[in-house]
């Protein structure tokens, strides 16, 4: 692991931290967008829409707001 670590810092090159430049992170990011973009056309499935519903619905007699903080109490 020690080997990795200082061959990738002498292959970076004095006062350079590494990385990948502009042109790298943009054909990445194109890839990325190519093979994610079928996950993305398929939507939710009903099953999981459904679920998000019953979260966003607050509960009936609940008393409030669930997040709020008990103030007064101890």
């Amino acid at each position: 692991m020690k080997d990795v670590k200082s061959q990738a810092s002498k292959s970076a090159g004095p006062g350079k931290q590494g990385g990948l430049n502009a042109e790298i992170q943009s054909r990445i990011g194109h890839q990325l967008r190519a093979m994610y973009d079928d996950v993305v056309r398929q939507g939710v499935p009903d099953r999981f829409a459904e679920l998000i519903r019953k979260l966003d619905t607050p509960p009936e007699g609940g008393g409030g707001d669930p997040t709020a903080k008990n103030e007064g109490r101890t």
